[in-house]
């Protein structure tokens, strides 16, 4: 099966560089992989101290960010690597200051690991929830390099469990530790006879705990919201913003509404602002003095949702009705009620939030509206399901504590 896995992957590789030629994401993957070498060279010398940890794209690197961070603040002598395999992680983070050095991975063929393990030697190698690549992990056992997985999900549906996988099942026994989310996870791998687990709890939520001890105030969002009752919808699709957009042109004068696209192209947002029959102005265009006329206000930029959601009594995280669910723990920790749309399975937070009823779920433009009235005029259940989502982020933080002490004893 090896043999198998090792010819995809060598064809996979090939294949890469013919898409690239057509498609611009994929010429990303590939000219940016081209780099990877020159950049270990100019960054990794023999003799350093190198701890690797590696994420497929952004949102495993944010997952990881709080045990990075703690690294090198503990580890002051030694270099962090961080990897990504995804063109939409590496090109966002590839001057972070979180890490010492930033390149993608070479594609996971047995001459790349050893050719990658063999430059950079990493005391410990650390891969983010789903990275589990065989020869990679191969190789790093064969160095008897320690290698953890953190923050990872497993599900019956899995590969892993299947009566087909015992190559991906033998791949898992490379790990020295896998950290766990869920009590579930760490029995599906009993399974498998993988017992080497701790169920440490997802290292997002010590991230957005962090949120809360920063500065989140913002000038413009204090003279546009002008103390009125203010709902903010992030990371909003057209499947959501049809659904936010009626509601919005029958709202009360005296509301205020915020929304974040996920997509800030001019003709979208400009789509988007001639469909809202409200007093409406965009973030580029704003004059800071008059936003307080306006009742809704577009962000056509990145980088302010975060603070943003910290002036809200309402929020809605969209992707529920699109692709997938976003970063519903970023509202959820300033104590505010969060709606979604229906698509949130294997989001273990939003599970496990609109069981408590801390998130509400809705599935189309008459539900979206009976729950608006509903939190609105309702002010004890807005602070009650707000207090659920603060709590279940304090309750649970922790986990990047508990995996870097882990790592305290390998090192």
């Amino acid at each position: 099966m090896n043999s198998i896995y090792n010819l995809i992957a060598c064809i996979a590789e090939f294949l890469l560089k013919v898409v690239a030629k057509f498609n611009s994401k994929i010429k990303l993957f590939v000219d940016g992989r081209k780099e990877t070498y020159n950049i270990l060279l100019k960054s990794i010398s023999k003799g350093d101290d190198v701890i690797w940890v590696h994420a497929a794209s952004l949102g495993e690197f944010e997952q990881g960010l709080p045990v990075i961070e703690r690294l090198k603040s503990s580890y002051t002598t030694s270099k962090i690597l961080v990897t990504f395999f995804s063109p939409s992680g590496y090109e966002v983070k590839k001057n972070t200051s979180a890490a010492d050095v930033v390149t993608y991975l070479p594609i996971d063929t047995s001459k790349n690991a050893q050719r990658f393990i063999n430059h950079v030697q990493p005391k410990i190698a650390i891969f983010i929830k789903y990275e589990i690549w065989p020869n990679y992990l191969k190789t790093l056992k064969a160095q008897h390099i320690p290698v953890l997985l953190i923050s990872s999900i497993f599900k019956k549906e899995q590969i892993f469990f299947k009566w087909h996988g015992g190559f991906m099942r033998k791949t898992l026994a490379n790990f020295n530790h896998i950290f766990v989310q869920n009590e579930n996870s760490k029995e599906l791998l009993s399974t498998i006879e993988i017992k080497n687990t701790t169920i440490a709890g997802d290292t997002r939520l010590d991230r957005v705990s962090e949120i809360l001890e920063r500065d989140n105030s913002l000038s413009f969002m204090q003279a546009f919201c002008n103390e009125q009752f203010c709902f903010v919808a992030g990371s909003t699709w057209a499947e959501d913003e049809a659904i936010l957009i009626d509601y919005i042109n029958h709202a009360p004068k005296k509301m205020k509404f915020i929304i974040a696209p996920h997509t800030i192209k001019k003709d979208k947002i400009l789509g988007l602002m001639g469909a809202i029959t409200k007093k409406t102005t965009l973030y580029s265009n704003m004059d800071e003095g008059k936003l307080d006329i306006n009742q809704v206000l577009i962000i056509d930029t990145i980088g302010l949702l975060t603070k943003i959601y910290s002036y809200a009594d309402i929020v809605y995280v969209g992707g529920g009705f699109a692709t997938g669910l976003h970063n519903t723990l970023e509202p959820a920790v300033f104590g505010v009620p969060v709606i979604i749309g229906p698509k949130f399975n294997g989001f273990k937070e939003a599970e496990d939030l609109v069981a408590q009823k801390g998130i509400f779920s809705i599935s189309n433009n008459w539900d979206f509206s009976e729950l608006m009235k509903t939190l609105v005029e309702n002010s004890e259940l807005r602070e009650k399901s707000g207090a659920i989502n603060a709590r279940y982020i304090s309750k649970n933080k922790g986990a990047s504590i508990q995996i870097v002490d882990h790592i305290r004893t390998l090192l």
